[in-house]
Order: structure tokens, then C-alpha cells, then sequence
């Protein structure tokens, strides 16, 4: 398992995309043990599963880093069509990799909540975005694979010629790594797991089917660590 590759240097101050789950929150952790300097952005795009902004605000509390709230429920309502952002949608249960996932699909997600990050850094002067994506969203989502985070890093660069901090980096840090692995690196950071959401119904408590409970499940048993999520259907 790599996480530290020689080609990236830990930053001093990193923007990082929280979405409240899993995968941000030990990303954060991973970068504050590095003791990078962190600023938490969060997306409302109007997903049903709004509470997970709640989880991301109450991360940066904990993690005593300045967080904020990015309003784009306007460009949501135009993203018709996905599980995430479409009520007429419903959300799929089954395995993260299964193809009834592609449901779940955000049209250029990732890449939107980077541009706006990076434009957030630039803003306060920090050397580095990172987000989340790991192995197994490689699957489903486009823009969680290593040939666009390479190629959205050389855009970064061209689109923002001059205004970056010198040996500004975009970090993945997780893009090799599967969910088992993130939670095996957030256990020995001790990362609030409990504190984190993942259900993409967005209901009282983790429905516990949907891809991304039932990927959650798997990542703790697979370790062998006991999860504390309180699941709708245990």
C-alpha cells in the first residue's frame, strides 16, 4: 500500500474537497498528521444526501480548520438523470462496482468541485488541492481515474499560468488504494469513523444496501475493525 510517492512533497496549507464521507475525512487526517495547514470546501449541488454536509462541518470542527459551504443547487437542478440529484431516480442497491452504480454518476462532478477548489486556493494562497478518489471508484466514475487527475493537473497549471504558489500540486494521495485500505489508514490515525457519512439515500441512519453503504461494510469486515455506523437494515 503507497500513499507518500517521492515526486509529491506534503503541503504546507492543502484545500481539501470534504464531502463528509469516508475517503475526505482520512484524507484530511492523513494531510493534518502531515501537519499541512487544511481548508475544508463542501458542495451543496442539491444531492439527497445533503446530511453528509452536516458530517463534513462537524470534521472540520474537529480537525479546528476553516470550512465552507459552496451553494451549487442551481447547477444541480440541471443535472438531471443521476440517482445523486434526481428524485425521480432511484438510488441502486448493490455492489460499488456493479453496473447499476453508473446511476450514481454526477456528469463531470469531480472535476467541477476542483476547479473551484483550486480557484479557493489560489484565493488563499494555498500550494495544494487533494480529494478523495481511490481504486474503486475507478469502475464507475470518470473523473476518479489517474488519467484525468494527471491531465486535469496539467490544465490547472495552463489555466492559472502566474497566479499559482510555486510547486502547486493537485493530490490524490488514495488513487491506488481501495476502500479497505483507506479505512486501514484512517484506524491508525484514529479517524471519528461514526462521525462520517456515506449513504447516498441520506436518511435518518445508513440504509445499509446502496453501494456505498454496502462498500463501507465491506472495508471495516475486510480489516477485521469493528464499524460503528448504525445501519437502517442491520
Amino acid at each position: 500500500m503507497t500513499i507518500d510517492h517521492p515526486e509529491h512533497r506534503h503541503p504546507e496549507h492543502a484545500v481539501v474537497i470534504a464531502s463528509g464521507g469516508l475517503d475526505s475525512t482520512v484524507l484530511a487526517y492523513w494531510l493534518a498528521a502531515r501537519h499541512s495547514r487544511l481548508t475544508l470546501v463542501s458542495f451543496d449541488y442539491g444531492q439527497r444526501h445533503r446530511v453528509e454536509l452536516d458530517h463534513a462541518a462537524e470534521i472540520a470542527r474537529l480537525l479546528l480548520s476553516p470550512h465552507r459551504i459552496i451553494d451549487l443547487t442551481s447547477l444541480g437542478a440541471l443535472l438531471t438523470g443521476s440517482a445523486l440529484t434526481d428524485t425521480s431516480v432511484a438510488v441502486p442497491d448493490g455492489h460499488y462496482t456493479d453496473e447499476s452504480m453508473a446511476a450514481t454518476v454526477v456528469p463531470n462532478r469531480n472535476a467541477i468541485m476542483l476547479d473551484i477548489a483550486v480557484a479557493v486556493a489560489i484565493a488563499v494562497r494555498a500550494d495544494a488541492v487533494a480529494f478523495g478518489a481511490h481504486a474503486g471508484d475507478h469502475t464507475i466514475y470518470p473523473d476518479c481515474r489517474p488519467p484525468f487527475v494527471e491531465r486535469f493537473a496539467r490544465s490547472v497549471q495552463a489555466a492559472n499560468d502566474g497566479l499559482l504558489v510555486p510547486g502547486f500540486q493537485v493530490l490524490a494521495p488514495f488513487l491506488t488504494l481501495t476502500k479497505a485500505d483507506i479505512v486501514r489508514v484512517g484506524e491508525a490515525l484514529a479517524v471519528p469513523f461514526a462521525r462520517t457519512w456515506s449513504c447516498y439515500r441520506g436518511e435518518g441512519v445508513h440504509c445499509g444496501t446502496c453501494g456505498t453503504c454496502t462498500e463501507r461494510q465491506e472495508a471495516f469486515l475486510d480489516n477485521g475493525i469493528p464499524d460503528p455506523t448504525v445501519y437502517r437494515a442491520a
